[in-house]
């Protein structure tokens, strides 16, 4: 290994303690009543088809499933944006700018991460850089075949988490400002969509995964263990927020099974996934047993989920896993 090498081993071990040591605290502190009954039920045939190098940073933190069968993939503090294609290829799509400090300024985590990330009917991604730095932190565009530019820039002193698309819109979740952004889809100007006590971290991370559906913007807060719905009005503007989900301890980023209101979500300080039903139950449909590490995303593609773990806690085996819906509606 070269001094270079071990160097930025160093960096991503030392970064990857810091975050254990924080996420750790934040799971004795908030001290979480109540769990849900393990149940393997909804979803069958679990398996890992993909590991990536924790020492490269090869965290994967959100996810795309193409209608091609391809899978698009942020891997945080790579700072990369891949593609694992339907015969299992790994490809690197992206590689974004590393900040002049190395990003030791990032708000709550102390290194730079790409997080939510999001495809338009054009193939155009769109996601989320975190760096603490003014020049790089916001919104970024990679076109099929373009180079990645930003679009917006978001404030340096929070943490762009989440990211959803719709009509012509992206929003933007902030874990640490407690705020979720909206940014036009052209790039520009990003005003605040919504805010409120319910969006703010308690110790540690607050708003996080984030989807448009059915009318509304539905919002995780990780360490509050809710998700929240906030319908959106004619005129555009966020209505009330409701707490549809809670106790969901260390929930990250979710998604839909289907039209309806039944949601997958990644408990990441668990290791587990967590089916949601629309009056707000859960139970606990994936688990450790099943190879999740720290699962921070779950994208749907018919009748399979896919599921990002990024070992943030484990230290082990960052991964890849897919699993089979049953009922799925």
């Amino acid at each position: 290994m070269s001094a270079k090498s071990a160097k930025s081993a160093k960096s991503t071990k030392s970064a990857r303690n810091a975050l254990a040591v924080a996420i750790a605290t934040v799971t004795l502190t908030v001290g979480w009543a109540g769990s849900a009954t393990a149940s393997t039920a909804p979803l069958s045939h679990a398996r890992i088809t993909e590991h990536f190098d924790l020492d490269a940073g090869q965290m994967p933190e959100n996810i795309v499933a193409e209608p091609d069968g391809d899978l698009d993939l942020s891997l945080s503090k790579a700072g990369r944006i891949t593609q694992v294609t339907r015969d299992g290829r790994v490809r690197v799509l992206a590689t974004l700018p590393v900040p002049a400090d190395d990003g030791v300024h990032t708000p709550a985590l102390g290194f730079s991460l790409v997080t939510g990330l999001v495809r338009d009917a054009h193939g155009t991604l769109y996601f989320l850089y975190a760096t603490g730095t003014d020049d790089l932190t916001g919104v970024w565009r990679l076109t099929p075949g373009g180079h990645p530019e930003r679009i917006a820039a978001l404030p340096a002193d929070g943490l762009p988490n989440g990211l959803a698309l719709d009509s012509g819109r992206l929003y933007v979740t902030d874990s640490v400002r407690g705020v979720i952004w909206r940014v036009p889809v052209a790039g520009g100007r990003a005003t605040v969509w919504a805010d409120g006590a319910e969006l703010a971290p308690d110790n540690f991370l607050g708003a996080n995964g984030l989807k448009v559906h059915n009318g509304a913007v539905w919002v995780s807060n990780l360490d509050r263990g809710t998700v929240l719905r906030y319908p959106v009005r004619r005129n555009g503007t966020a209505g009330p927020a409701r707490v549809v989900a809670e106790q969901l301890p260390g929930i990250d980023d979710f998604t839909f099974t289907g039209r309806g209101d039944r949601i997958l979500a990644a408990l990441n300080q668990t290791d587990e996934v967590a089916l949601i039903e629309p009056d707000g139950t859960h139970t606990i449909v994936l688990s450790a047993r099943d190879g999740l590490q720290n699962p921070t995303a779950v994208a749907v593609r018919g009748d399979t989920a896919y599921v990002t773990s990024a070992a943030y806690l484990t230290g082990q085996d960052p991964n890849l896993l897919t699993a089979r819906i049953h009922d799925h509606h």
